[in-house]
């Protein structure tokens, strides 16, 4: 097993590292040591993608499991942080549904041998989403409008989430539909 995939099995490792810091340890300490585990977890999405393309190490496991590792990671977040009273339900169901109809449209792709990559749209919409809930964990104090910044941070998340998802299913059903394979 190549560096890369080893890098996607360790952010899986640290969903259950990251709750435990989050759910159960002394606030709000173990709070801002979540977030620092969770930025570890995060970046290292960027360090496997790197690594795997650097070192001729793309594998079918790392396609598969990799942007399974995220949407562990983002998914357990938000659960999280809704069960502490942080985020609306809505805000986590519509985010977590659309991760999960995306992966239901790339695995429909593959099963005709074809590929839906990740899009500009699909990056910026996981950047967004992890700035909102480091934002949300270490509860920024500044508000305005009668919201703090982190949940100002989520609604740009949702509305990109939103974009992101549409795009992903306008460019699936070119693939779907005889088009050529996306990158």
């Amino acid at each position: 097993m190549g560096l890369a995939n080893k890098i996607t099995i360790a952010r899986i490792l640290f969903v259950p590292l990251f709750m435990v810091f989050l759910l159960a340890a002394p606030q709000p300490m173990g709070a801002y040591i979540a977030a620092a585990i969770f930025t570890i977890a995060a970046i290292t999405d960027s360090i496997d993608g790197y690594v795997a393309r650097s070192q001729s190490q793309i594998t079918v496991f790392g396609q598969l499991m990799d942007p399974l590792a995220d949407k562990l990671l983002v998914s357990a977040a938000l659960i999280s942080l809704v069960q502490l009273g942080l985020l609306s339900a809505w805000v986590a169901v519509l985010i977590i549904a659309r991760e999960f109809a995306v992966s239901g449209l790339r695995l429909l792709a593959l099963t005709e041998n074809k590929v839906i990559s990740a899009s500009l749209w699909g990056r910026i919409k996981t950047i967004s989403q992890i700035v909102a809930i480091i934002a949300i964990m270490i509860n920024m104090p500044i508000s305005f409008g009668g919201m703090t910044l982190g949940l100002w941070f989520m609604a740009i998340a949702v509305v990109l989430t939103i974009i992101s998802g549409a795009d992903y299913f306008l460019k699936s059903w070119r693939v779907l539909n005889g088009g050529a394979q996306l990158k």
